[in-house]
């Protein structure tokens, strides 16, 4: 694959600049510490949303990351990028796409914008830049899963196209 697939730019606010959102493949540098962060930060995630016990959660995780990526960055269908400002890091982003699923669907996995970079219109130029790149691999319907605490999250999904198609509740007793 190439170095930088596709790109979103954006006027920053009347300072002047244009921001430009790329995205990279991800090296095996970036993954190898990527997903150690990431699986502990999905493990927090499920302990917070209620679903597992905190002595069980990372090794969960690292069961789930591991059944869904059992060849790492080689794993077919999958695909991980950094989103890059320049030459910045400045997140990434895991999509999985099944080329014969009827629907043409694509799954996030992750989408991950690292903190300095939040609250400034990255996130939303990361997702016009994944559309293009997923609509090049022939997707047609982009999903994901976003845990219902995280109302930053919910929120820049919806403003940039996505609905809630379910919603999974439940009640401590």
């Amino acid at each position: 694959m190439g170095l930088v697939f596709f790109a979103c730019s954006s006027y920053d606010g009347g300072k002047g600049a244009v921001r430009l959102v790329t995205l990279q493949p991800m090296s095996q540098t970036d993954y190898d510490v990527l997903m150690k962060k990431a699986i502990q930060r999905y493990a927090e995630e499920k302990v917070l949303a209620g679903t597992w016990e905190k002595e069980e959660s990372l090794a969960n995780a690292e069961e789930q990351f591991d059944r869904l990526l059992p060849e790492g960055l080689q794993t077919e269908h999958h695909e991980l990028w950094n989103f890059l400002n320049g030459e910045e890091a400045i997140g990434w982003v895991w999509l999985c796409y099944d080329p014969n699923h009827p629907q043409k669907e694509g799954f996030i996995y992750n989408f991950f914008l690292f903190e300095a970079y939040r609250g400034k219109g990255f996130a939303k130029q990361a997702i016009a830049a994944l559309e293009e790149q997923a609509k090049s691999l022939g997707v047609q319907k982009l999903s994901l899963h976003v845990f219902a605490h995280n109302q930053i999250a919910r929120s820049l999904y919806e403003k940039t196209g996505f609905a809630e198609t379910g919603i999974y509740m439940s009640k401590p007793l």
